[in-house]
């Protein structure tokens, strides 16, 4: 038996999206008849967004298959102050330019999960900055200012943090919590939104926006947050020693996408078919029975799945097919991740250690010269005996590169130019 008369808390529940909800009944009634507007904010911090930020467009998914409405929040605005939540220095600050150009970049990501347009579950995307910039800073403390108390903002975690470790935290930084309530009430104004969604990390903001709301007049206003996730091992999903797995396909390649899933810990392989695929449950469920060698099959299909959904199914299965040809047939496949060196550093012998680095394969010479100890490291299918060894023309295979690998599955072609 169902635990909500809803399709989309019953598809959210079944699918692990949901930590808390502040109102189950009231958000499940309404669902229930098509009447939810929920809306997930996105900052411009960067050009792309990340495997991070997934698992929330996940749920602006589901919420228009059950025919509700979603809302994609730009950030415009509040990415000129910060968001302090889970951050233990302030946000580096943007140009206006900087910002302008990142939106413009994160926008398409949302148009492959979710159906823009004028239909009544078409989702709309809006931008802080329309409402946010326009704000008179007297009329702001006036109007929405004094609906809050100091002493619970400083029982907020993304303040309480800071002042416990004695980290500074700016004032513009303390004001991100009252534009973000702002932005909830205006958002219910402007299209009857009712539903603020997010990371877990945060329930406090979108709960003070829900108080907001009450004291300035709108209708009810409803959270739900989804769990922070990490992997098995403990470590913050989404992070790997080369950095952020981003979404855009023009920061990291299709295959090292594909790889980034097909890496997944064999403890997490039901959780992430569940929240980054579109399969049914029932195909999960028999992917999750696989055990042993088998499991590395469900890790294929969940790697297929989650790339297709971000950069497309050719994309996945080209990726899918690259990855068996260099396993399998020990081919250098000519769509693995290249990197352009000069033929004149190539002549001039380049040392070993600085390219695998170069490559994004180690992090650092140390840790080259760690994984050469423990035979991690090979160029062209060969072990690397000797961290002093140096790269020359002579190591060009006759398809003219050099075959990088870290491991068994990271690869990258050095091609001299």
């Amino acid at each position: 038996m169902s635990a909500y008369k809803s399709d989309f808390l019953n598809v959210l529940q079944s699918r692990g999206f949901i930590h808390q909800i502040s109102d189950a009944a009231g958000l499940d009634a309404l669902a229930a008849k098509g009447d939810v507007t929920a809306y997930i904010g996105y900052d411009c911090t960067a050009s792309s967004l990340h495997v991070g930020h997934l698992l929330s467009i996940m749920m602006l998914h589901w919420l228009q298959q059950t025919g509700n409405k979603p809302i994609v929040l730009m950030g415009g605005g509040t990415t000129r102050v910060g968001d302090p939540s889970g951050r233990d220095e302030t946000r580096k600050l943007l140009t206006y330019e900087q910002i302008d150009a990142n939106k413009e970049s994160i926008k398409g990501t949302f148009t492959k999960l979710i159906k823009f347009g004028a239909d009544k579950t078409d989702a709309a995307m809006a931008d802080n900055a329309e409402w946010l910039t326009a704000l008179n800073y007297i009329e702001m403390l006036r109007d929405v200012g004094r609906h809050f108390s100091i002493n619970r903002m400083l029982t907020m975690d993304s303040v309480k943090m800071r002042l416990e470790r004695e980290q500074e935290l700016s004032f513009i930084e303390f004001n991100y919590m009252i534009l973000q309530s702002y932005d909830f009430v205006e958002l219910s104004r402007r299209y009857g939104c009712n539903l603020q969604m997010g990371g877990s990390d945060q329930w406090g903001n979108i709960v003070n926006g829900i108080d907001l709301g009450r004291r300035m007049g709108t209708h009810q206003l409803y959270a739900l947050t989804c769990p922070l996730l990490t992997t098995s091992s403990g470590a913050k999903m989404g992070k790997t020693a080369a950095g952020a797995v981003w979404l855009n396909g023009d920061l990291l390649s299709d295959y090292d996408y594909w790889q980034f899933w097909r890496n997944t810990e064999d403890g997490d392989v039901e959780r992430f078919l569940k929240l980054f695929t579109l399969l049914p449950m029932d195909e999960i469920a028999k992917l999750a029975a696989l055990k042993g060698q088998e499991i590395n099959e469900a890790k294929k299909v969940l790697a297929t799945e989650a790339t297709a959904l971000i950069r497309g199914r050719e994309a996945a299965d080209a990726a899918s097919e690259t990855a068996r040809k260099t396993f399998e047939e020990g081919a250098i496949a000519s769509d693995l991740p290249t990197l352009e060196i000069s033929r004149t550093e190539l002549d001039a012998s380049a040392p070993v250690l600085g390219l695998f680095v170069k490559a994004g394969l180690v992090a650092s010479n140390g840790e080259a010269r760690r994984q050469i100890k423990g035979g991690g490291l090979r160029v062209n299918d060969v072990a690397i005996a000797d961290e002093k060894m140096v790269l020359t023309p002579k190591n060009l295979t006759p398809e003219g590169v050099i075959k990088l690998s870290m491991g068994r599955k990271k690869h990258v072609l050095l091609k001299p130019v």
